[in-house]
């Protein structure tokens, strides 16, 4: 574990407060706020960590998103404008085989991609 920085903290509290699944430019937009001389190198980098040590989840589609909750749920990308929606009840219905041939399962990670109510309701 690398040390904590308020840099960290600023973004991992913003990470855990929000409901919704920001981008590097949307985290970095609302950290400028408090921290106005913050590059957005530094918030990337420190996203990138956090994702490594396991603080948050990254969401990878054509922009990653980050997601503070690190319960298992799935995710509903809207390929029109790159929001991305909680779907925490489908999770409960799938049963994931502990071990397979390739070895044992610890995580995992399901997206759903397609176009949200409001964006297929604009065509």
């Amino acid at each position: 574990m690398q040390r904590n920085t308020i840099q960290k903290q600023v973004i991992l509290d913003h990470l855990q407060g929000v409901k919704t699944h920001p981008s590097v430019d949307q985290v970095y937009l609302a950290i400028r706020k408090k921290l106005p001389t913050i590059s957005k190198a530094t918030v990337y980098r420190i996203l990138k960590n956090f994702s490594q040590e396991n603080l948050v989840k990254e969401i990878v589609s054509d922009v990653s998103h980050y997601d503070a909750d690190l319960d298992h749920h799935t995710h509903f990308i809207c390929q029109d404008c790159k929001q991305v929606f909680d779907m925490p009840n489908f999770d409960k219905s799938i049963n994931f085989p502990k071990n397979v041939k390739a070895g044992k399962i610890n995580n995992y990670q399901v997206n759903f991609f397609g176009d949200c109510n409001k964006c297929k309701n604009k065509y």
